[in-house]
């Protein structure tokens, strides 16, 4: 059972409410991260460095540039692929360490993102590793807030989800469309808000879409996200199947293939 507060109930969470449209802020991508000439004006990024350095091992590519962060540094590469040159480079994990990565990116020049990563199914239908595009995300973290106003839900992927799937169709693959579920709380996932949230309509959970989509939205820059399917919460118990690292390598390797087909019908 979900619990409120006495204080809660029946009265507006103010903080989430206090969207301010402006596009200046204190700090901006552009005070920290500079513009680079002649960037490819497409990026792909995903989230497990195994998939990431077996993508980019395959590749022609260079480092030119690296992301600062507090505990790490982001190496962000120009690679080429089939005679076009593209940017890549490895999102951290979580909303907001997600969404200044991407934010940066587009500071350097970068128009178009195509983000790619595992997410909890809500459906054991759902083949493991199978794809999944969202179409939808409930904005259960916080970082959506600071780019848009308060609501519970927001669109993902009003462009190039076709294409996409024109791709998909074209190479066999197997895949699922409907609404994610995005969480700051992965510990946090109970079985009463599983409930909740596949009687809302969600087909599975990630940490990133919706704050994604609400930052690329805000910066009128374009973004397409898609998920490769990894653990099982639609269980009694928790099935992790291919959620490590570097499980099931090969077919994430395809996968990594499918976004860079899908970059190069969009450039």
């Amino acid at each position: 059972m979900i619990e409120y507060s006495e204080k809660q109930k029946g009265v507006s969470l103010m903080l989430l409410e206090q969207f301010d449209s402006c596009k200046q802020a204190v700090i901006n991508p552009t005070d920290t991260t500079e513009k680079i000439d002649g960037i490819p004006k497409v990026a792909i990024t995903c989230f497990a460095k195994e998939t990431f350095y077996r993508l980019l091992d395959e590749l022609n590519s260079e480092k030119i540039a690296e992301i600062s962060m507090a505990n790490m540094k982001l190496p962000v590469y120009r690679a080429d692929y089939k005679g076009k040159e593209f940017v890549l480079y490895l999102s951290d994990v979580g909303a907001p360490a997600c969404v200044g990565v991407l934010e940066d990116v587009y500071a350097m020049g970068v128009e178009k993102v195509i983000m790619f990563g595992t997410c909890g199914v809500l459906d054991s239908s759902i083949e493991d590793c199978s794809v999944i595009i969202p179409n939808a995300a409930m904005r259960d973290e916080g970082t959506s807030f600071h780019y848009m106003p308060a609501g519970d839900e927001i669109l993902v992927n009003p462009r190039y989800t076709d294409d996409f799937q024109e791709i998909l169709r074209r190479y066999s693959c197997r895949y699922t469309v409907g609404k994610v579920w995005t969480t700051d709380g992965f510990y946090r996932e109970t079985r009463e808000k599983v409930r909740i949230r596949k009687s809302q309509g969600c087909i599975c959970v990630d940490m990133e879409c919706s704050a994604a989509a609400a930052a690329a939205q805000f910066r009128e820059k374009e973004l397409f996200q898609f998920f490769y399917a990894a653990d099982n919460l639609d269980h009694e118990k928790w099935d992790r199947r291919s959620l490590s690292n570097g499980d099931n390598l090969v077919q994430k390797d395809r996968v990594a293939a499918l976004a860079m087909e899908l970059a190069l019908k969009i450039s």
